[in-house]
């Protein structure tokens, strides 16, 4: 059921404290979970308003905002290229130029009738401590300096480390710990890389396995910091300090995998497309994995990785259905649907506080309850042309997303 965005007002009023506003420095969020803890500052008669707007040509980058700068990945000159956005009026302050926006397959150029096109970067920025990293599509990682844009160091993981590109190339997105930037994609001994973030000093490899488009993610599972990998045999798991195997569950791979696992204390789901399904799995003493269910060709996010609260999975479910995708709530214990709402098309969606922030294929943010009473809706507004399946960053009391040709920054009034 689709309310008014009004109906609600009386009870998000009481939502209007949020203090410590926090840096979205990483894909998916300071904890690379979609989750911040902050508050949405919704009075009453909330509007979404669009503060500022600027051109973001081509791809499906999302931004990483810190530090009062904003970053993403773009093209210009048939180059991908890292741009810093000032995060209060949109002007752009510096690009980096990296490798082509040649991806050999035209997969990313898909989508609804009359919302075509597009192709182009996947990965997102990655910052941390005045550091901006950034993994290209061709398996180069950059590391920049966040106020000027001048490289400090790279390492190219193909002519380094026998690495292994993927069809559609490289999505995955660099991951920062204390001082390691992990990054994925090398070849037999080496899949799994991690360097100093300072100097770029090789810290550990290991790995003989072949990535997907699956950003990995850092969690911390029965007080054990390690790194889950959703690669092409499964869901892999490394002790972040050592790079030592800890786990590994099989998982059935077709053609890509693109959304990242999802951690709920010692529970890891995770789910692809292309009639493949999805899994939630318990892990025993970080050392075997017990299924707790499947369900093949159901429950699938093909890119729209969703986030758990309460013990329920909100996101944007099903295989493409573009322009028509459902958001979704999905109990996590028995893997039944709560509610859907169809009309989103596969773009994303993440929590702030307890109101889901939901961006739609075709550029519609949404602001919904994260409930289980049922799809309740507190505003929406079109805010983008072109294609949007990137994912929304939230930092310092507004939301930033992007499309295949311009980017926005949201504030709530």
């Amino acid at each position: 059921m689709r309310l008014s965005r009004f109906a609600y007002a009386a009870i998000v009023a009481s939502c209007l404290t949020g203090t410590g506003l926090a840096d979205w420095p990483q894909y998916r969020g300071p904890n690379g979970d979609g989750k911040i803890a902050e508050s949405l500052a919704t009075p009453s008669g909330v509007e979404l308003n669009v503060e500022w707007s600027a051109k973001t040509p081509l791809g499906f980058s999302s931004f990483a905002v810190a530090d009062g700068s904003a970053f993403t990945i773009v093209v210009k000159d048939n180059s991908e290229t890292v741009v810093s956005l000032d995060a209060k009026n949109g002007n752009e302050q510096w690009e980096y130029r990296m490798g082509t926006n040649d991806y050999g397959h035209g997969g990313g150029d898909a989508g609804a009738p009359g919302n075509r096109g597009g192709d182009g970067p996947r990965s997102t920025p990655t910052i941390s401590d005045g550091k901006v990293y950034v993994y290209d599509s061709h398996l180069v990682l950059h590391c920049l300096d966040a106020q000027s844009g001048d490289l400090q160091w790279k390492h190219d993981i193909v002519a380094e480390y026998a690495g292994r590109n993927i069809k559609w190339l490289n999505a995955t997105s660099p991951i920062v710990d204390g001082n390691r930037v992990f990054v994925s994609g090398g070849g037999e001994g080496q899949s799994f890389l991690a360097f100093d973030k300072t100097n770029g000093e090789l810290i550990w490899k290991t790995g003989s396995e072949t990535i997907t488009h699956a950003t990995p993610v850092l969690a911390t599972i029965e007080g054990k910091k390690q790194l889950i990998n959703f690669v092409q045999s499964g869901l892999v798991s490394l002790d972040a300090e050592t790079g030592e195997e800890l786990w590994r569950t099989i998982f059935r791979f077709s053609v890509s995998t693109a959304a990242s696992p999802v951690v709920n204390g010692s529970n890891v789901y995770c789910s692809a497309g292309y009639s493949v399904g999805a899994g939630y799995f318990k892990v025993v003493n970080n050392s075997t994995v017990e299924d707790i269910w499947v369900q093949e060709n159901k429950l699938m996010n093909h890119w729209s990785t969703p986030v758990v609260h309460n013990g329920h999975l909100y996101g944007i479910f099903e295989f493409k259905k573009y322009g028509r995708a459902p958001l979704k709530c999905v109990d996590l214990k028995t893997g039944e649907i709560v509610w859907s709402e169809s009309g989103f098309g596969p773009g994303n969606c993440i929590l702030v506080g307890e109101k889901l922030v939901v961006l739609s294929d075709a550029g519609e943010v949404a602001i919904v309850n994260a409930t289980t009473d049922g799809y309740q809706e507190l505003a929406r507004k079109d805010v983008l042309d072109g294609k949007c399946w990137s994912t929304p960053a939230y930092s310092d009391g507004r939301i930033f997303v992007r499309s295949t040709e311009e980017a926005a920054c949201i504030s709530l009034q």
